[in-house]
Parts: C-alpha cells; structure tokens; sequence
C-alpha cells in the first residue's frame, strides 16, 4: 500500500481514536546501547512485530553517518526512495513534509520508515538544529501510535538521537555482557544527565546473551537487567545478508524472538 495515496496511517474518525484509547501509555520507544550491542537490529524486529500484529508503526533510523537502510532492507523491497536529510534541512518540519519522505515497506503495509539514503552522511544536507528535530518527535506522534527509534550510538554530535533519547517515552539500553560496552556507556550517560536525562524511563536490555552465560554473572556484570535478548546465529547471518525484515524461524532463534515479544509486551502492553 502507497504510504502517500492510501495510507492508514492518515485515517481519521471513530476508528482511529478507539484504537489509540486501547494502546499502552507508550507511544515511543528509543532503542539506545553501545557499537555492536545489535540496537539496530532489536528496533527493527520490534517494528516488524508491531507491524504484523496490525499496528501502525514508524521506524526511524537516526544515524546519519552510516545510513542503515541498505544495511537492514534490500532496495527492491522498498516502494519509494526518500531521505530522512531532506526533513532535517527543512526551515521547519511539518507533518506533511515527513509523510512525503516516509518510505514503504512491500510486504508490511503498517509500517513506515524513515533513514539517510546509501551514500549520504550529515555532510550531504545543511546543518540541522535542536528545533527540527524535535519538530519531527513531535510530527510522528501525530502520524503513527507506534514509534520506535534506532539511535546513534555515539550521542555527543548528534542531535536526533539525544532529543529523541530525552523526549521518548520509554527506552531500551542495550549492553553486551562485556566491559568495553559496559564503560562506553558509562561514558555516555554524563552527557544525558546534564540534559533533564529521565532514568526512570528506561529498560536496561541484556543483548547478545550467549548460551551458558549464567544470570548470576549477566548481573554482576551489568547489574540488574530487565530483559536479555539471547545470540541467535539466524539473525547473525540476516545481519549479514542485510535483510532484518526478514521472518525467523529456525529454532535457534526460538530465545530471541520470545524476548522481542516479551518486550513489546511490556513496553507497548501487545
């Protein structure tokens, strides 16, 4: 279904505002963690969940120096071409400019996204300020129920991603169970605390959990977690195949699409 033509995201009256009366006090969820602790990959399968349980939802890829649509879609499973640039180097962010640079999915009429293009990085458009990003926030809670954000990891110079992290309503951080993702994010957090940064919002996501990695030790390394997403060599070779929208269903992926569902469960409450 063309996202522009006839598009159920723009559906008005009785029916719209019912479900929107059922949905969870959540409506956007930042999903946060270090390089490699697979943030990107849990966004987009927690939008496809959404999506296939009928849910109108928007994906937004924020890193606009490696753009993650190529790396997440096939080009030819994409119904337009559109850059997440060209909203961002706009004067002013309306709700209509961000449905024109909403990009499709084929197979998945209830979900929208929006990312940098292959080749372009924060070079390729103007300068973009605090305003226009928080101007988009605020667009794509008037379009969709759902959205999920895929941050940047590296929040200092970017400014999407740390509004997105401040103004959501919940977040995921994602940690592996080693140090170096531990003390990058240790790094970080300052950097949120000083900007009305809301602890209280945010799931801290064992990611990455191997087989024989006890809870115990999970723990004392990362203190207490809310949800551990185990490693699944099916969505390691999707990852590399670059093709997230793809269905698991192997049984070695049996662990993570269990705790996808757990999450959305929890977070979204469907």
């Amino acid at each position: 279904m063309n996202f522009l033509k006839n598009s159920i995201f723009s559906r008005g009256g009785r029916e719209n505002e019912a479900e929107r009366e059922r949905e969870n006090e959540n409506q956007m969820l930042a999903v946060w963690g270090s390089p490699g602790s697979g943030k990107t990959t849990a966004a987009v399968k927690l939008a496809v969940r959404l999506a296939q349980q009928k849910r109108d939802v928007v994906l937004l890829l924020c890193d606009m120096n490696t753009p993650m649509l190529p790396c997440i879609c096939p080009p030819n499973e994409l119904e337009e071409e559109h850059s997440l640039g060209s909203i961002l180097a706009a004067s002013h962010v309306s709700e209509v400019l961000v449905r024109h640079n909403c990009i499709t999915h084929k197979r998945f009429r209830h979900l929208a996204i929006l990312g940098m293009r292959k080749g372009e990085n924060e070079y390729t458009y103007p300068v973009y300020e605090r305003q226009q990003a928080e101007e988009l926030l605020n667009c794509l809670r008037g379009i969709a129920p759902y959205i999920i954000i895929d941050c940047g990891s590296h929040i200092a110079n970017d400014i999407l991603s740390a509004i997105a992290l401040m103004e959501s309503d919940a977040v995921l951080r994602l940690v592996n169970c080693d140090l170096k993702s531990i003390s990058y994010l240790s790094s970080q957090l300052p950097l949120l605390k000083e900007n009305q940064w809301d602890a209280e919002k945010q799931y801290k996501v064992a990611s990455n959990v191997r087989l024989g990695e006890a809870s115990d030790h999970i723990e004392q390394v990362l203190g207490s977690v809310a949800f551990q997403i185990p490693h699944s060599e099916e969505v390691v070779a999707q990852v590399l195949e670059g093709n997230l929208f793809k269905e698991l269903g192997l049984k070695d992926s049996r662990g993570f699409r269990k705790s996808i569902e757990t999450i959305t469960k929890e977070v979204f409450g469907c």
